[in-house]
């Protein structure tokens, strides 16, 4: 697998003269403070071993590139920059670590925000869809009531709401762990990006709401499971921690999003007392 978005990466035999490394030039970096330099020069990580790394590949003469060797495993820093998108969005889905961390260290990706707002959306239409579904009433006036915008913005907000809940368990989980067992500060910017990237499972909600058969309910739930398990491999790989403390962080954000949901259906603000609820049986 050689056939990656940079025409995939050729060992060289070039000399170091006119060498340039990728993703970073040294000649910029050294006009930089000491410190920003030092950061700076460290800004990738090994996917394999996830020990830093200065840069990704060289580019020798006459367009000759040379994948970076880690000094650590001695295996390539990031095989991926000469893989296919395709096949690295494969490798995520599969919840590879090696995938998680070119995505979330060696790739520069924007769409955290934008990302969260559709999975959102796509969640809030699933919850406007089983609103107005579970409504044995098929006069139109009825569904006109039903699909009146502020159902839908009410699902929204629901959604964001216990969204935040489920990220705010395990980033509280996260800081009292970290508070018990002093050791290095837990990056909460580069986390909070990582799992706003791996709920991308909830794109599936649509298709299984569109293509609606008898096992709608078990694919909502095998969703579910996905985003876990996304948001399981998100924190192993970005913390860099062992599988037990991930697990239990996941844990907490679902007791904080239950509490959550036990909040709103106590004031009677959820989907309502004449619909199937949201969280305990669909999904």
């Amino acid at each position: 697998m050689g056939t990656g978005g940079r025409g995939g990466l050729r060992p060289g035999k070039g000399s170091p003269e006119g060498v340039t490394t990728g993703k970073g030039n040294p000649e910029e970096m050294s006009a930089t403070p000491p410190a920003a330099a030092a950061s700076a020069s460290c800004q990738y990580r090994c996917i394999e071993c996830n020990q830093e790394a200065k840069e990704l590949y060289r580019d020798y003469n006459h367009g000759v590139l040379k994948i970076t060797i880690c000094k650590s495993c001695q295996k390539p820093v990031d095989k991926y920059i000469e893989y296919d998108p395709v096949i690295i969005l494969i490798n995520a889905i599969l919840c590879k670590a090696q995938a998680y961390r070119h995505i979330l260290f060696n790739t520069k990706i924007n769409m955290h925000g934008k990302l969260c707002i559709f999975c959102l959306l796509c969640e809030a239409y699933l919850r406007w869809w089983q609103l107005q579904d579970s409504s044995q009433n098929t006069d139109p006036d009825d569904f006109i009531r039903y699909a009146k915008e502020w159902d839908f913005y009410r699902m929204f907000a629901i959604a964001s709401l216990e969204q935040a809940a489920f990220f705010i368990g395990i980033f509280t989980f996260l800081w009292i762990e970290g508070s018990i067992a002093p050791k290095k500060n837990p990056n909460f910017v580069l986390l909070l990006k990582a799992l706003l990237l791996s709920s991308y499972g909830k794109l599936l909600l649509i298709p299984a709401v569109i293509w609606e058969h008898e096992y709608t309910p078990l694919c909502l739930r095998l969703i579910k499971l996905f985003v876990l398990t996304s948001h399981f491999q998100a924190i192993r790989v970005t913390l860099n921690t062992r599988r037990k403390l991930s697990f239990l962080a996941i844990v907490c954000g679902l007791l904080a999003e239950s509490a959550m949901v036990h909040f709103f259906r106590r004031m009677e603000w959820d989907i309502g007392s004449d619909c199937v609820g949201y969280k305990s049986q669909d999904f």
